[in-house]
């Protein structure tokens, strides 16, 4: 009975991909909200303002508000998907899926409306225009083209506009940075935020020079976000010479771990614990790995606590009698040439003759 008991609490936890059946119904019931909202919003909302301008002269207000009717409706949706999508815990492909799928409804609904608007307002303006140009004998025609192929150019550059400012309205919603953090984005920029804009972020660089950058190529790639970092990391890799003894690497070790784990600089990491332990034989040394970790502290103060760390790290290495490798190489030549063992043989008789012949005589004595 208990294991029945211990799998429905694993299903109803698990669920479907990690997300819990509670979760589930929770999102289930803001989607419900949504929907109610919308009919709310189309129901009650629009018929009010179509009351409004009904009792207006002109026709224009009337076609708007129709023509704004059905995209505006996508509003509440949108709200609701992104509220589900940030109370979810998605991470990987669901995360990229989900955020897609609301930046897909946000460009469909500006830009339906746009579209939607459009339409009607040219239409009355083309009206009265001809009505005007013809009294002065203007042909209408290549103006209305004119306009067409205008108002494409101008939609076509708009695009950057509305990617940048849907781009900035997610990097706000989602918080994934806040004005002071400290952002990198590999090989392209590393810097502070100052500003995020609807169109662009303003990034102040460690050379004191401002950086704008759009909001969409901030949206569409990996931040490291280092202003929410918990720790910051040390890792190392001390190269000790070959004469090292087994127990001088013991004491070594348990030196430095000692001194990283009783000094109020370093911090204690639940995650990962510090040490120093030896990690490799290497091809001219012997390799240590040290690993511990610090408060998300300055640049300063980080650079003073690792000075620390080398000045204790230099005293317990050669206090314990070993020394710092450098990378170094043997040269063997190999002499390949042939040679004549009679030659060395004439050689030898020669020096040997030469050796009795410079002897001195003993009768000279």
């Amino acid at each position: 009975m208990e294991g029945l008991i211990q799998i429905i609490n694993n299903v109803w936890t698990q669920g479907f991909l990690g997300i819990g059946i509670t979760e589930i119904i929770i999102s289930f019931l803001i989607f419900i909200v949504g929907a109610i909202s919308r009919a709310f919003f189309v129901g009650r909302v629009l018929k009010w303002l179509e009351s409004i301008t009904a009792k207006t002269d002109s026709e224009i207000d009337d076609v708007l508000l129709q023509s704004f009717r059905k995209p505006l409706g996508f509003i509440p949706i949108t709200i609701a998907l992104y509220c589900i999508a940030v109370y979810l815990p998605l991470s990987g492909v669901a995360d990229l899926f989900a955020t897609n799928i609301i930046k897909a409804l946000i460009a469909f609904t500006i830009f339906s409306t746009l579209a939607n608007s459009i339409s009607p307002i040219f239409n009355a303006f083309t009206s009265t225009a001809v009505l005007i140009f013809d009294i002065f004998g203007i042909q209408i025609g290549p103006l209305v083209a004119g306009l067409g192929l205008f108002s494409v150019a101008v939609a076509l550059g708009a695009q950057d506009l509305f990617k940048n400012l849907i781009s900035g309205l997610l990097i706000i919603g989602e918080n994934r940075f806040q004005p002071g953090d400290r952002i990198e984005v590999t090989g392209q920029l590393h810097g502070i935020v100052e500003d995020i804009g609807f169109r662009s972020t303003l990034i102040r660089m460690f050379d004191t020079a401002p950086m704008l950058v759009p909001n969409k190529d901030l949206s569409d790639v990996m931040v490291i976000n280092h202003g929410k970092m918990k720790f910051r990391r040390v890792s190392w890799t001390l190269n000790l010479v070959y004469s090292t003894t087994q127990e001088q690497l013991a004491k070594i070790c348990d030196d430095i771990s000692e001194y990283i784990n009783h000094s109020d600089q370093f911090a204690n990491n639940p995650d990962q614990e510090s040490f120093a332990r030896t990690e490799e034989l290497g091809a001219s040394s012997i390799d240590v790995r040290v690993l511990c970790y610090t408060d998300p502290i300055g640049l300063t103060d980080f650079s003073k606590i690792r000075q620390n760390l080398i000045f204790e790290i230099i005293k317990i290495v050669r206090f314990n009698g070993s020394e710092f490798a450098y990378p170094s190489s043997s040269l063997y030549i190999e002499n390949n040439e042939s040679v004549d063992p009679s030659v060395y043989a004439a050689l030898g008789l020669k020096a040997e003759k030469i050796s009795h012949d410079s002897a001195p005589d003993k009768g000279d004595e």
